[in-house]
């Protein structure tokens, strides 16, 4: 058989391409971007798909867009699922769409896996656009390539090998002020802190605050770059979630906003308030308990939201203080000892000088020494079980695997109205002869 004059060339490049993948990418990302889609366009698929996972992420995914839909859809199957899951990722909705309904159910299914993740982790806030080269460009090619991206935002260059994985980082500002025919991997440098993409936001502040980094690269397990976690995604995920917990807290759903409607917002907050109804009855059974000693001695009600006032307020900033050494893994349930320590004598402290304020204000309020004395140990004792509660329900929460902002003030005003009550309350039966009738 007689070949064709262009056909010799063509088949030439096509045992090129297929059999030196890695080599064939760098010269294909030289290439103009029509010229390299039909040169990509016109060799078969198994060709295709072994030259496809050899390119650079920006070059994969401009092929991935710019193939016509039959020619992707057909490619797609044949590629790595997880490469291809990531690529389709950071396509526009649209295409990416169009491309997965092209697929089988059990394919669409494993795409579907591959590019959820969990809410608040470093997959869900990466972006998936990271600037990343493969093999030892040039400078001045590195620039070209770039100026092809348009993206303000980049800070960082990957340098990926012949797998893909990340070798070295470059810094922006070195490729601006190197010489053109530097090559880049005489600017990387050892690419250092990095995340998993499941790990929390709280582990990934922690880590930039370690690193003192102002991007955080995400790798798969085999160290192959997923994304990269820019501090403006991570400030506006650390805003929300703020928000979210001082929703939470007092037990309204994450989900309502300010002009959510009338009827949404009645469903999420009507059990937590018929959970804090149960708990503001369980705190009158305890001042019920206790009504002959208040209907003798009447000043002991105009005192009672004194002393609840007071260790709830200590109660709520030891679980502020708490929830955000949780939160940040300044501390772990473990440590739940030490913390009760610190916190007993935050509260025995505290109580102790608020409760000289509060006996000399009631003395010079009632003239009762007796009085005075009373609301003082209540005072210290209130504030001092209000801290510990403080501290030990976001600990409890979190050893039970759930949320710890979770309608967690509900839970500890409760103990700080009922240790409130009941000292004060408590002691003014014991102590009733120190008091007159009022």
């Amino acid at each position: 058989m007689t070949a064709e004059p262009d056909s010799a060339p063509e088949a030439l490049i096509a045992c090129y391409l297929r059999d030196y993948p890695a080599e064939a990418a760098d010269e294909l990302e030289r290439l103009p971007r029509h010229e390299r889609l039909a040169l990509f366009s016109r060799q078969d698929l198994p060709v295709q798909a072994g030259l496809w996972e050899q390119l650079s992420p920006d070059t994969a995914d401009s092929l991935l867009a710019e193939l016509p839909g039959e020619a992707a859809a057909a490619l797609i199957p044949l590629l790595d699922p997880s490469l291809c899951a990531r690529a389709l990722g950071r396509l526009e909705p649209a295409r990416r769409e169009s491309l997965m309904a092209s697929q089988d159910a059990a394919l669409r299914s494993e795409f579907e896996r591959l590019l959820s993740y969990p809410p608040d982790s470093a997959g869900h806030l990466m972006d998936l656009r990271p600037a990343a080269l493969r093999g030892d460009p040039s400078v001045a090619e590195a620039r070209q390539r770039l100026a092809q991206l348009r993206r303000r935002e980049l800070r960082q260059i990957f340098l990926l090998d012949e797998q893909g994985q990340v070798r070295s980082v470059v810094d922006i500002q070195d490729l601006a002020l190197a010489e053109p025919d530097a090559r880049l991997s005489s600017l990387g440098q050892d690419l250092g802190a990095a995340a998993a993409a499941i790990d929390p936001s709280a582990q990934i502040i922690a880590t930039l605050e370690q690193s003192g980094a102002e991007e955080l690269p995400v790798l798969d397990v085999q160290n192959r770059l997923l994304g990269v976690i820019r501090a403006r995604s991570l400030l506006r995920s650390a805003r929300d979630n703020a928000l979210a917990d001082m929703q939470t807290m007092v037990g309204v759903s994450q989900d309502e906003r300010a002009l959510s409607p009338v009827g949404f917002a009645v469903r999420r907050r009507i059990l937590w308030m018929h959970i804090n109804l149960a708990t503001a009855f369980l705190a009158a059974a305890v001042v019920g308990l206790f009504e002959s000693t208040i209907a003798q001695f009447t000043a002991l009600a105009v005192l009672l939201p004194v002393v609840a006032g007071q260790s709830g307020n200590a109660g709520a900033q030891a679980l502020a203080v708490t929830m955000r050494g949780l939160a940040l893994r300044e501390i772990s349930v473990r440590q739940w000892l030490r913390l009760l320590n610190k916190e007993f004598r935050v509260g025995l402290l505290n109580g102790l000088a608020v409760a000289a304020s509060t006996s000399l204000g009631v003395y010079l309020w009632s003239r009762s020494s007796g009085l005075a004395l009373i609301i003082g140990i209540s005072m210290v004792l209130s504030m001092t079980i209000a801290c510990i509660a403080g501290a030990l329900v976001p600990v409890i929460l979190t050893r039970l695997r759930q949320d710890p902002a979770t309608s967690s003030s509900i839970v500890l005003t409760t103990v700080t109205d009922v240790a409130g009550f009941f000292s004060f309350l408590g002691i003014a039966t014991l102590l009733s002869g120190l008091l007159s009738a009022g």
